[in-house]
């Protein structure tokens, strides 16, 4: 059985809109190393297509700063599960479950 953690960018007074605000170049880093220790990543649909396409293109976007283009990297070379009964495709490291896990 493997471990499962929750991580999610919260500020001080609860909010978690990511279409907001940035990280931060600390932030990444911490993210970009918590990544070495992980091997599978988890979304819904919505959060899903929040990181995905923005950080596949960072990587390429001579506009992105190193902290960035780290992070994506390391992101994008992660597995993916997307909960989703209306997603119809991923990017090809990723995987749609569309079945009720109670079920």
């Amino acid at each position: 059985m493997r471990n499962l953690i929750y991580a999610i960018n919260l500020t001080v007074d609860g909010c978690s809109d990511h279409t907001k605000i940035g990280g931060s170049e600390e932030m990444l880093e911490f993210y970009t190393n918590f990544f070495d220790d992980i091997d599978l990543i988890v979304y819904g649909r919505v959060t899903y297509e929040l990181m995905i396409p923005y950080w596949p293109d960072v990587i390429d976007d001579p506009a992105s700063e190193q902290s960035e283009v780290d992070f994506a990297k390391a992101f994008c070379a992660i597995d993916k599960v997307v909960f989703s009964r209306t997603l119809d495709s991923v990017v090809e490291n990723a995987r749609i479950v569309r079945e009720n896990l109670g079920d």
